[in-house]
Order: C-alpha cells, then structure tokens, then sequence
C-alpha cells in the first residue's frame, strides 16, 4: 500500500484528494494536515465524507509515508519546503504553480517534473517530485498540443471559462452565490498566470518556431472567464491552419492514441460530460482556415486533484486509471 500524506486538506483539492484516495485499492492515508481544524474529523470540514472515514485532521507532520500531496496556495508550498525538512526517500506532488516553470523547478536538492501525462508521461514515471498543472493550462494544453507537435502554430486567440470552485473555498466578491449568479466575467485579460506554464509545453514540442512566452511576438492570447456554475471549465481556442481538416483531426488522433483520459469526440462536447471525471473532451471545428478547438474538463479532477492521482499512478508504477474511474455527474 502507498502511504500518503496530505498537507492543505480542508480545501477544495484536498477534499478531492481525500475522496479519491478513499477509494483508491492501493493507497492508504497516513495523515491528512491541517493547523486550523487539527482534532476535528474530516467529515467536519468535508460534510460528503459523513460515514466514508473517521480519520481526523493533525497538526503533526510525518515521514513515515511514501509520497506527500501538497494541496495549498501558490506560494506556499515552496515556503513549506523551506521550513519543514521532508526525507528524501518520500516523493511529493505538489499543486501549486510554484514549481511548474523551468526556472523555479529546483528546490534545494529536489527537482519537479512538470506533471502533464500527455506530455511527460515517460518523465513523470522516472520523477521524485511533481509540479501538477494549473486547471486552465491543462485544459488549453490538450486542446493544442497535438497542433504543436506537427510545429503549425502561431498566434493562438483562446477564450475560457470555468466555475466557481476555480477561485479556491475562501470567499470573494466575485465567489458568493448572489455575485455569481445568473453572471459571467472576463478576468486577468491577456494576462492570466498559466499562460507562461502553457507556452513553455508548446515550445516544448515546437522547437523549431517557438512562441513567445512574454507576450512579445507570436504567442497566446488568452480571456478567462468566470461563470455562474461551481465547477467545469469550457475553452475554445482559435488558431489560423491551412492543413486539410482531415489531416489535423488525424494529428489529434495520433497523438491522444493511447492517452488515458483524454479523448477526441466527433461530436459537440459539453461541460456536463466531464464534470465529476478526470477527463478531457476535445472538439474540432474548422471553417476556411480558421480551427477552432474547444476542450473541457473538471477543474478540480482533471485540472488539479484527479490528475496529482494520475501522476502518482505512474510514480508508483500503477495503471493510471486505478481509483480515477469516476462517473460524470450528467444529470
């Protein structure tokens, strides 16, 4: 059994975390840690886990595990690291974005792969520690990747939308019921922090003409949206192709092959398909040569905790769907 570790488990991706690891037939919860609810049961905090587990959240860190899910806010995790001395023996998945670009990659003596298993999966099986992608990037990322394997992008205009679940459980006004309802908002136009985490995989496998990843240039043109729905995103991202349409849905379908999670739908795809799944539905439009591609997945599976599973799977040397056969919430 893998022995896990949680710290930041009263929040929205931990008590995801906590639900899949649950039910997951080769994982055991050493300890889920919080300081402000240490003592309290879980089920407290995450009311759904009412009879799943008595296990109560600590104050107290341990190492006697195999691996540690750190489940909190950007920036914290790194000051966790500092402060807390973790053995060298227990790999750590981090979900924060403080590890994910090349250059805050490294701390101390530990070294984050960047977690996108479409991406990196044979990177990701050979890691200590992961850096999980941010939802948005994840979602814009399988829509694109398989157009800059084939080197054919240029400027990228992507527009997305996701639910409210996307801003964390600490409210804001733009997270309460009567702001969110019956209302939609762009936000961080043009200057969202994934889109640096996005163009560093695309130039990944687009060496040869690269994007620019500081807006000069070529590059991508990202409008977040927020959405009076608590959990989803929704992105269609616009790119100029001259490839016959034929020939690119043939790229999209050689490259997710074998993917996991991920699949090509013919058809129009919507949020409700993916809510409750670790997956990713891609659709491809094209008009002239303008393609159009629209992805979707849960933020917070797919785009957070359901996927820190997928690259633990593979850390461990599991089949990555074991404890991720989720079933989508569709009606």
């Amino acid at each position: 059994m893998i022995r896990v570790g949680i710290i930041g488990g009263a929040g929205y991706t931990g008590g995801e975390l906590i639900r899949i690891l649950l039910n997951h037939p080769d994982v055991t919860i050493s300890f889920v840690h919080s300081s402000s609810n240490a003592g309290n049961t879980l089920y407290k905090v995450h009311a759904d886990l009412l009879g799943e587990t008595d296990l109560l959240f600590t104050d107290v860190l341990s190492n006697d595990i195999d691996v540690l899910f750190l489940c909190m806010g950007h920036g914290d995790s790194a000051a966790f690291l500092k402060e807390n001395p973790i053995a060298s023996t227990i790999k750590i998945i981090d979900l924060s974005q403080d590890f994910r670009l090349m250059d805050s990659s490294i701390l101390n003596d530990r070294s984050f792969v960047y977690g996108l298993p479409e991406l990196n999966k044979d990177a990701i099986i050979n890691a200590k520690n992961i850096a999980n992608p941010g939802c948005f990037a994840t979602a814009i990322q399988l829509g694109l990747l398989p157009l800059a394997k084939a080197g054919v992008l240029a400027d990228i205009y992507t527009t997305g939308i996701t639910g409210s679940t996307g801003a964390g459980q600490s409210l804001s006004n733009t997270s309460h019921f009567s702001w969110r309802a019956n209302n939609i908002e762009a936000y961080k136009t043009l200057a969202h922090q994934h889109v640096k985490e996005i163009t560093q995989s695309i130039n990944q496998l687009q060496v040869d003409d690269a994007l620019s990843i500081n807006g000069e240039g070529r590059g991508l043109h990202f409008v977040p949206w927020r959405g009076d729905f608590t959990r989803g995103i929704y992105i269609s991202s616009i790119v100029e192709i001259g490839l016959p349409f034929e020939e690119v849905k043939q790229l999209y379908q050689s490259f997710y092959a074998d993917a996991a999670f991920t699949t090509v739908s013919d058809k129009m795809i919507n949020l409700k398909q993916v809510v409750n799944t670790n997956k990713c539905l891609i659709h491809l439009e094209k008009q002239g040569n303008k393609l159009v591609v629209h992805s979707a997945i849960d933020n917070l599976l797919k785009g957070a905790s359901g996927q820190a599973v997928q690259n633990m799977n593979l850390l461990f040397g599991l089949n990555e769907k074991v404890g991720l056969k989720l079933k989508a919430s569709y009606f």
